[in-house]
C-alpha cells in the first residue's frame, strides 16, 4: 500500500486548466482516468488526509504509485480524451459496464448492389442503415419475418446468393414469396433497391402511407373480382399492422429521443435506455455497473452517454436525450453530443406529460434489472457459500453463519416506532420467519434504546422456548412470552405436528443490526444481560457500508467486490424494506382511525352500516339516540354508547341526555352522574376550566 504523499506533485506543478489525469500503480498500469475543469483543484482533493476520503477513493490513491496529466484547451476535449483513455486502458477503478455487450441491430446494406436485410452487431459500417438496437436477435427476426410478406427484400448471405445465381434456382424464401429473388433476375437491381428503400421507410415510422396504398389495391382487386390477390393483400395489411403493434406509439409528433434511467444502491447501478424513433420504442438496452469510484447519479449518466454515443455519429445520436439527472457541468457534455450528431442535441430532465410518464417506465425497468441481477447473483450456490465464508473470516467466526437475523428500526419523527426481524438461511431469505415488533417500553425517537428492547424481547423468548423444550434449565423463571396482535409470534413450546420448536427457539449464528457502533453496542448489551454469549453481533452502517463489531473503535471494511459484503447489504436492505412497510401500515391505520373505534363491541360491519345510513360522521354525531337505533343491528344500549363516544370525541359537540335521548343543541354541556346535562358556561369560561 503506497503513501499518496510519496508521489504527490509539488506545489505549482499542476496547471490550473482543463485536462485529463491518470493514476498508475507500481507496475505502470493505469488504474484510474478522470477529467477536470481545473486539474489543480481536482487533484488536490486526492491528496488530503486519508481519513477524509471516501473508502473507494482511499483505496485507489493507496493503490496508485504515480499520477500524470494532459492539458487540453476545453472541457469538451477533456471529455473526448477521457473516453478514449478509458476505452484504451480499461482502468480498474473507473465505472465498468458489466453487461457491455454488443446489442443487435436490424441492418439494411444499402451499400451493396442488391441490399440485404440482416442482424448486425459491433461497429457500424458506412452505407448501411441501422434500426434498433434490440434487446434480442429473435425480436429482429420476428419483425423481419412479418415484413418480408410486403417488402420481399433479400436476406441471404453472399455465398447463397452467388450459388442461386449460378444454378438459376432461388432459395426457399424465393419460392414462398418472401424474397423477390433478384438472384435469378425476377426483379432488376433498381426494383429491388426500391423495395429496400420502402422497407427502410416503413422502419423509420412512415407506416400509414403503405397501409393506405395496400388497402386501396385490395379494394380495386375486389372490384375486379381478383379475390385471391385481394386476400393476399389483406394478409399483407394484417402483417404490417402486427409489426406495428410490436412498437406502439408512445410519444406524439414522431419524436426521436433516447431515454436513460438509473437505479442504484451503494455498490452497483443499473442503466436502462429506451430508443424512441418516430414516436415508437424501437429498441431497449441496459447495463449493470459496479460503482468502483465515489460517483453521483449525474456522473453515472455521463458515463452512460459516453458509452452510448462514443462511437456514434449523425442521426445515431438523437435530437433529444432525456435523463434522470444532469452531469455537472452539463454544457461540455451537451456540446460533445452536438459534435457527434452534427447539430444541436437537447439534454434535459423531463418534467411533465408523456415524456415524464415514459421515463417512469424506463426507471421501473432499470429497478427491475437491478433486482434481477442481484437475484441471479444470490441464487448461485457457490456464490452464497463464498459469501458466508467471507463473512466468517471477516468477523472471525468459528464457522459460516448459516442462519443470519437482521434487525432494523423504523419511525416517522418518533411516531409509530416499529422494528423488523428478517431471517436468511444459507444465504436465502426465509420470509415465513420474518417478524415485526412494536416498541412498547417508551415513547419517542431513540433508535439505540429501541434496538436494545427488540433484541431483549426476541432472545428472552428464545430462552423461554429453550427452557420449555428441555434444552436449557435455569432456576430463575424466564418471563412468559406475550401474544402480540400485530404480527409478532410468541414462543409456545412444541408444535402439534412434528414436535419441533417454534421459530423463536432457533438461535442465529449471526445478528446483524442496521446501524453503526451505538446500535451494535445496544444489541450486545441486551444479549449480555440475558447471559447469551455464543451469538455473534455486527452492524452495517449504510453511509459507507462499514461493518462494526462490539467494542471495536474502527470498523471492518470488506472489499467492494466481496460477496460477503453484498450478502450483508442485501440482508440489511431487506430488513429496512420490511420495517418501512410495517411502519407505513401502522401510520395509515392511525390516520384512518375513527371515534367509533372506541365503542366496545362495535365491529367493522356495524360501523359501515352506521356511516352508510347517515352518510357521514358529522351527521351521525348530530343524530338522536332514537335515530341511531333505526340502523339495523344497533340496540338502544349500543346507541347510547355510540352517542357518548361521539360526544367525547368532539368537545364542542352538543351534550347528550342518555335518560331521554335529548340532544342539547342550545348550549354546550357535559353529562352529570344522573344523565342530566351539566351546563359549563360560555366557551371562553369553559376553556379556562379545562385540565
Amino acid at each position: 500500500m503506497a503513501d499518496p504523499s510519496s508521489y504527490r506533485p509539488k506545489p505549482g506543478e499542476i496547471p490550473d486548466s482543463p485536462g485529463v489525469y491518470r493514476f498508475r500503480d507500481e507496475h505502470r498500469r493505469v488504474i484510474y482516468v478522470g477529467k477536470a475543469k481545473s486539474l489543480r483543484q481536482r487533484l488536490a482533493n486526492y491528496f488530503q488526509d486519508l481519513a477524509g476520503l471516501h473508502p473507494r477513493t482511499r483505496s485507489m490513491v493507496t493503490t496508485a504509485a504515480s499520477v500524470e496529466w494532459t492539458v487540453v484547451s476545453t472541457e469538451v476535449e477533456a471529455l473526448q480524451l477521457e473516453y478514449s483513455w478509458i476505452k484504451e486502458y480499461d482502468p480498474r477503478f473507473n465505472v465498468k459496464y458489466r453487461d457491455d455487450k454488443s446489442y443487435p441491430y436490424l441492418a439494411v446494406t444499402m451499400n451493396e448492389e442488391y441490399p440485404r436485410v440482416q442482424v448486425m452487431r459491433g461497429h457500424k459500417k458506412k452505407g448501411v442503415r441501422y434500426f434498433g438496437p434490440y434487446a434480442h436477435a429473435w425480436a429482429i427476426r420476428d419483425t423481419v419475418d412479418l415484413l418480408l410478406r410486403v417488402f420481399p427484400v433479400r436476406t441471404c448471405s453472399a455465398g447463397v446468393f452467388k450459388n442461386a445465381a449460378r444454378t438459376g434456382r432461388p432459395c426457399l424464401l424465393g419460392y414462398i414469396g418472401k424474397c423477390s429473388a433478384p438472384c435469378v433476375d425476377r426483379v432488376s437491381a433498381e426494383e429491388h433497391r426500391e423495395l429496400a428503400d420502402e422497407f427502410c421507410d416503413f422502419m423509420t415510422g412512415r407506416t400509414n402511407t403503405y397501409i393506405r396504398r395496400l388497402e386501396k389495391q385490395m379494394g380495386e382487386a375486389a372490384e375486379d373480382m381478383e379475390y385471391e390477390r385481394a386476400a393476399r393483400l389483406r394478409d399483407d395489411i394484417e402483417a404490417l399492422k402486427k409489426a406495428m403493434e410490436k412498437n406502439a406509439v408512445v410519444l406524439a409528433d414522431a419524436t426521436d429521443a433516447d431515454l436513460i434511467a438509473v437505479a442504484e444502491d451503494e455498490l452497483e447501478a443499473a442503466v436502462q435506455i429506451f430508443h424512441v424513433r418516430g414516436g415508437r420504442v424501437r429498441g431497449q438496452r441496459g447495463w449493470v455497473t459496479d460503482k468502483v469510484e465515489e460517483i453521483t447519479t449525474g456522473a453515472l449518466v455521463e458515463h452512460a452517454l459516453q458509452q452510448l454515443y462514443g462511437e456514434e455519429t449523425g442521426d445515431a445520436v438523437p435530437k433529444e436525450v432525456l435523463v434522470p439527472a444532469l452531469p455537472d457541468p452539463v454544457e461540455p457534455v451537451q456540446e460533445w453530443l452536438a459534435g457527434r450528431r452534427g447539430s444541436g442535441v437537447s439534454l434535459r430532465i423531463p418534467q411533465r406529460g408523456d415524456k415524464k410518464a415514459l421515463m417512469e417506465t424506463v426507471q421501473r425497468n432499470a429497478q427491475q434489472a437491478l433486482v434481477l441481477h442481484k437475484t441471479k447473483r444470490a441464487s448461485d450456490l457457490t456464490t452464497r457459500s463464498r459469501a458466508l465464508e467471507e463473512i466468517a473470516d471477516a468477523l472471525d467466526l468459528d464457522s459460516a453463519p448459516l442462519r443470519i437475523e437482521c434487525y432494523d428500526i423504523s419511525h416517522l419523527q418518533g411516531d409509530d416506532v416499529v422494528a423488523s426481524m428478517v431471517v436468511f438461511e444459507d444465504g436465502l431469505a426465509r420470509k415465513s420467519e420474518y417478524r415485526r415488533f412494536q416498541i412498547k417500553g417508551f415513547a419517542g425517537q431513540d433508535d439505540v434504546r429501541s434496538m436494545h428492547e427488540v433484541i431483549t424481547r426476541r432472545f428472552r423468548r428464545y430462552l423461554a422456548e429453550k427452557e420449555k423444550t428441555g434444552e436449557w434449565t435455569d432456576g430463575e423463571n424466564a418471563e412468559a412470552p406475550e401474544i402480540d396482535r400485530n404480527g409478532e409470534i410468541v414462543g409456545t413450546g412444541l408444535t402439534e405436528d412434528d414436535g419441533r420448536p417454534k421459530k423463536f427457539a432457533y438461535p442465529p449464528q449471526l445478528v446483524v443490526v442496521d446501524g453503526g457502533a451505538p446500535q451494535v453496542a445496544a444489541a450486545r448489551r441486551a444479549m449480555d444481560e440475558l447471559g447469551i454469549d455464543d451469538i455473534a453481533v455486527c452492524g452495517l452502517a449504510k453511509r459507507l457500508e462499514e461493518v462494526w463489531l462490539p467494542g471495536d473503535d474502527d470498523p471492518v471494511v470488506l472489499p467492494r467486490t466481496s460477496e460477503g459484503l453484498y450478502l450483508l447489504q442485501r440482508v440489511r436492505d431487506e430488513a429496512h424494506r420490511f420495517a418501512i412497510s410495517y411502519q407505513r401500515t401502522k401510520r395509515s391505520k392511525r390516520f384512518r382511525s375513527s371515534p367509533l373505534d372506541d365503542v366496545p363491541g362495535l365491529g367493522d360491519t356495524r360501523k359501515q352500516a352506521l356511516l352508510k345510513h347517515f352518510g357521514s360522521l358529522k351527521k351521525l354525531r348530530a343524530a338522536t339516540i332514537d335515530q341511531i337505533c333505526e340502523v339495523p343491528g344497533i340496540g338502544r344500549k349500543t346507541a347510547e354508547t355510540i352517542a357518548v363516544a361521539l360526544a367525547r370525541s368532539a368537545p364542542a359537540a352538543p351534550a347528550v341526555n342518555t335518560a331521554t335521548g335529548e340532544i342539547m343543541e342550545e348550549e354546550p354541556g357535559t353529562m352529570g352522574p344522573s344523565g342530566e346535562p351539566v351546563r359549563m358556561g360560555a366557551p371562553d369560561e369553559r376553556r379556562g376550566q379545562e385540565t
